[in-house]
């Protein structure tokens, strides 16, 4: 088994919105914001080569939607998701499965892609599953007012008219039991209905892609939670009792939306848990 970092593109976010009730005075240390108050935002994921399996965890925000819509998110660099997975020799055909962390259009955007003829939608990697749970999947397509905006039809619908939607169950997941993966899925309900934050025993140590749960570095401050998140509440206490985990079982944090810091450690400290050391994900991966 082989594990990649695949960057899909890079885009920026309110840094207000993205630290909630912290001062920007705080936040800021960690995350500089430019003349408009945006922050730098990674769209990163994770390509597992699994024996005859290519396993992509989130897939970005895609390119299909409008020059207004991207214009709100400030899109900056020159990675893609295809660029991206060329040069790890792939192409988005030999994708066999796509684990869905969350359905929000930065996760799951790349999924799905235009047609040829700009008719209609289709799916972006035509052999793969893609992998989500039901409850968040009825969460995504019946949404709440707060969160309509991040979930987008054309992102959700194609899957399940294609016939290459899945569902995994907590208890009994087809797609764990058809890989060696030692891969393990935390549930949690702050940020949006049954997230799914995976943990990957991988070179005898425990990777976890942090999603949403922590989005940057900057976020790992128990009280630093994103204003995007529906259950603050929620992340508060999932949040504290992962962070423990994360210090006694030495996890190495993979950040999705860092756009500087692929990996950390954490460490105790007399203020709670905090970074101990950044690592590029080849320095300890390699």
């Amino acid at each position: 088994m082989t594990i990649y970092p695949v960057e899909t593109g890079n885009f920026k976010l309110d840094g207000g919105a993205m630290f909630g009730v912290v001062p920007k005075s705080l936040w800021q240390r960690t995350n500089p914001a430019d003349e408009h108050n945006m922050i730098d935002i990674a769209a990163r994921c994770l390509l597992i080569e699994d024996g005859n399996r290519l396993i992509l965890i989130d897939s970005g925000l895609g390119n299909k939607q409008s020059e207004k819509f991207f214009s709100y998110y400030y899109r900056w660099g020159d990675h893609t998701l295809e660029r991206s997975l060329k040069n790890l020799g792939h192409h988005p055909d030999d994708i066999t499965d796509v684990f869905m962390t969350h359905l929000h259009f930065d996760h799951c955007g790349g999924n799905i892609r235009w047609n040829a003829d700009r008719t209609g939608y289709e799916p972006t990697f035509k052999n793969a599953s893609f992998w989500t749970n039901e409850a968040h999947w009825n969460w995504a397509t019946q949404p709440n007012a707060r969160e309509k905006a991040s979930f987008l039809k054309e992102n959700l619908i194609p899957m399940q008219e294609s016939g290459q939607l899945r569902f995994i169950d907590r208890k009994n997941s087809s797609f764990l039991e058809r890989s060696e993966l030692g891969f393990g899925i935390l549930f949690v309900d702050g940020h949006t209905e049954k997230q799914m934050i995976p943990h990957i025993r991988y070179k005898d140590k425990t990777l976890v892609f942090t999603a949403d749960l922590i989005p940057t570095v900057g976020h790992i401050p128990l009280p630093y939670i994103m204003g995007y998140d529906t259950r603050p509440l929620f992340t508060l206490e999932e949040k504290g009792v992962f962070l423990k985990k994360a210090v006694e079982n030495d996890y190495y944090l993979f950040f999705e939306h860092d756009a500087h810091c692929e990996l950390c450690t954490l460490q105790n400290t007399d203020r709670g848990e905090r970074l101990e050391n950044k690592y590029r994900f080849d320095e300890v991966f390699n």
